[in-house]
């Protein structure tokens, strides 16, 4: 979600809490998504309070509660925010793998390599079930997804479904990392250096990725609380210089 997005969307939820209840209404109300009311708030307005909780909400809950609240986002109603069937429940930090349909084996190696990082990858051609519509769960995984690779093999950027992919993921403004594997990056991607594979096994990569998403403020600290609320405590010991 893009910093003007989230702004406008925190002022809508604040205005209406200031409309529908009274201070102790809104602490209760922020108590159900586990949000503590804000502290030295000196102003008499219940919409400065309200966006004062809300100041550094993740962005999933802020769209749970616009859509309990019933709240239009940018003229329309706020997308479902729940997650794909193989995201559900889960702590660990979700990536979306962008692929083509021929190299999905590829995508597939990658999320295991991914999973010791505490990394749950989602995979169209193996994460969705089939008895559930398949564009509806890659639309779930592309709203909740906390960022996003594209596997760039050859063919990639003739994909109509890759390019609508990369297209959701920048208008979100999550990190977006491209994975150079025989193709060069285009369109909005191109414009940071991609990633290459330059003989690596997939498993060297898997590390690299998790050190990118470690150094980026965007994603750093959710990378973070994945690893320390499901990874078993020294899992990681080898991160630290010897």
């Amino acid at each position: 979600m893009r910093a003007t997005d989230r702004l406008n969307l925190t002022d809508q939820i604040g205005r209406e809490l200031q409309r529908r209840y009274g201070y102790n209404e809104i602490d209760e109300f922020l108590g159900a998504f586990e949000i503590d009311p804000p502290k030295h708030v000196t102003s008499n307005s219940k919409w400065v309070y309200s966006k004062a909780a809300l100041a550094k909400v993740p962005e999933n809950t802020l769209l749970k509660m616009a859509s309990e609240l019933n709240l239009g986002f940018q003229g329309e109603m706020i997308s479902d925010p729940t997650p794909p069937r193989n995201w559900a429940n889960t702590k660990l930090f979700r990536l979306f793998i962008s692929h083509i349909s021929r190299d999905k084996e590829k995508a597939t190696r990658l999320k295991a390599c991914l999973a010791p990082y505490g990394i749950i990858g989602f995979v169209a051609h193996e994460d969705i079930h089939p008895t559930l519509q398949w564009q509806g769960e890659i639309e779930r995984a592309l709203r909740t997804m906390d960022a996003f690779i594209a596997v760039l093999t050859p063919g990639f950027s003739a994909s109509v479904w890759t390019q609508q992919e990369i297209g959701f993921a920048i208008g979100r403004g999550v990190k977006v990392i491209s994975f150079k594997i025989g193709e060069d990056p285009t369109g909005f991607i191109s414009r940071e250096q991609a990633l290459p594979r330059q003989r690596r096994t997939a498993e060297e990569i898997a590390k690299e990725i998790s050190t990118l998403l470690a150094q980026d403020s965007r994603t750093a600290d959710r990378l973070l609380a994945a690893r320390a609320s499901t990874l078993p405590h020294g899992a990681f010991e080898d991160d630290v210089p010897f």
